[in-house]
């Protein structure tokens, strides 16, 4: 315990928990942890998945653990209140707050429509336009950090976009998808790298750096095929509204790369996150405003008839992940209870008798923990949430570097998330394209159950990374001060 929580306990006239007993045993102590993925899985199936829910889920499945709970309730209640307190939960949700609001910014600014531009300048059609997407959602889902808005957007008006030039139906969606994954794992300011990164007690520019090899040999297969079996759409648009469509769009939104490249560089050389994501926000402030990109109010304004009060992108930017934040705070410390009850030592070790001294087997544990929580929890950042703890204790148990831990932990969630057809991205952009269908009333509308094959990206970093873990590819285990070895470390 650090000094300042010695202080607050003694202050408080509390005490730090160590060990908690459960009816069941370490069964009773995965209980809220279980409660609330079984939740999850539920309201996917039924369709009514969302973070709010999520967090009910999570706060259902605590008080539940109180009934499990053998010792004392207040000494249940101290050890969740511990687990609340843990750096990890806080530290992503101060860099979520940071990144949404540059995020939100970036769009005041018009990073989309200069996108969107590029792509509707250079004539390309079909398979091209296509390939074209997936690069273009790449980048600004690199640059925002938000797989979940890149999808949003780009369903908005690349999507209309694309169908109008002969692009295919299922291929442009799987191709904006698939965009979608590449920047929510690699971007340093995606909800998925920060948690990825603290949960496993590694920096994020690190982390980053070491992570760029696999979304590349990802990417290469995922472009080419993408341009290959991409065209051959034969849908006919009204060319007034793809007139209109294309008018909409504005070239002078690409300043906006501008304050990217800022905390892309910045992030990679070193500095914290926080630090980064400021400058980028100062940057990008003044430019919006010289260049008539947008007003201050779009930014920041105080309206009294509002409910909120204060309105515009900064404020957007932080209500966007404040349910998330809750949820992470939740779900921590439903992790820490996990620990005090002895589960997490209980599973280590029946794994540890599969694994035995196999570095391969234990990667192959991680890949696996990661692939399952994923598959059945459909907020990505809340299944990567739910997985870290297992991910940490089994890589410091083996040794493994945080760098390729987080790697693994991050690759499978950001890519698995986009995939299934009851995954919240893919049911937000089936809506999102079932909505344009109301401006553009020639648009087809995919379906989930069709789309899920072709998300190139996705699949192909899975199978990365399944590689990886199989043939060692990147392995580097973890020094006496958190430096990359090649050899693993003596005792």
């Amino acid at each position: 315990m650090s000094n300042s929580q010695e202080e607050l306990a003694r202050a408080t006239g509390t005490k730090r928990i160590d060990k908690l007993d459960f009816h069941t045993g370490a069964f009773g102590a995965a209980v809220p942890l279980i409660f609330f993925v079984v939740w999850a899985i539920t309201t996917s199936v039924l369709q009514m998945s969302s973070e709010i829910g999520l967090v009910m889920g999570a706060v259902l499945g605590l008080t539940l653990g109180l009934f499990f709970c053998k010792s004392k309730w207040a000494d249940y209640a101290q050890g969740l209140f511990d687990g609340l307190a843990q750096p990890v939960g806080v530290i992503a949700m101060v860099a979520w707050f940071y990144a949404g609001m540059f995020a939100q910014i970036l769009q005041v600014g018009g990073l989309v429509e200069g996108l969107v531009w590029i792509g509707a300048v250079t004539g390309l059609e079909g398979g091209l336009f296509v390939a074209l997407t997936f690069l273009l959602a790449s980048t600004f889902s690199t640059a925002v950090g938000t797989g979940y808005g890149t999808t949003v957007a780009f369903c908005t008006l690349m999507y209309p976009a694309g169908i109008a030039v002969g692009a295919d139906p299922v291929m442009l969606f799987a191709a904006i998808l698939a965009g979608a994954v590449f920047g929510d794992n690699l971007a340093p300011v995606s909800d998925t790298t920060i948690v990825s990164a603290t949960t496993q007690d590694a920096d994020v520019p690190g982390v980053v750096r070491s992570r760029f090899k696999y979304a590349i040999v990802a990417a290469i297969p995922a472009v080419i095929l993408f341009a290959i079996f991409g065209g051959g759409g034969t849908v006919e648009a009204d060319q007034a509204a793809l007139t209109a469509m294309i008018d909409s769009t504005n070239p002078s939104g690409l300043i906006m790369l501008v304050p990217f490249a800022i905390v892309l560089i910045l992030a990679l050389t070193g500095q914290h996150l926080i630090t980064s994501l400021t400058w980028g926000i100062v940057a990008a402030v003044p430019l919006i405003l010289l260049f008539n990109l947008g007003k201050i109010g779009d930014i920041i304004s105080f309206n009294p008839d509002s409910d909120a009060i204060v309105e515009g992108a900064l404020i957007d930017g932080i209500a966007g992940y404040i349910n998330m934040a809750i949820l992470i705070l939740l779900i921590v410390a439903a992790a820490h209870l996990l620990r005090l009850g002895g589960t997490m030592e209980a599973i280590t070790r029946g794994l540890v008798k599969w694994i035995k001294n196999s570095i391969r087997r234990a990667e192959l544990a991680i890949w696996a923990i990661v692939a399952l929580l994923n598959s059945a929890i459909t907020i990505n950042t809340a299944a990567e949430i739910a997985a870290a703890p297992f991910v940490k204790e089994l890589g410091e148990k083996y040794k493994i570097h945080r760098y390729r831990r987080a790697n693994m932990l991050d690759a499978v969630t950001s890519a698995l998330g986009y995939i299934f057809p009851w995954g919240a991205p893919v049911l937000l952009g089936w809506s999102t394209i079932k909505l344009m269908q109301e401006t553009y009333s020639w648009l087809p509308v995919v379906e989930p159950t069709a789309v899920f094959p072709f998300v190139f990206q996705g699949w192909f970093l899975v199978v990365v990374m399944l590689i990886a873990a199989i043939t060692g590819w990147g392995l580097r285990y973890q020094g006496k001060n958190g430096e990359e070895l090649k050899e693993q470390p003596k005792e």
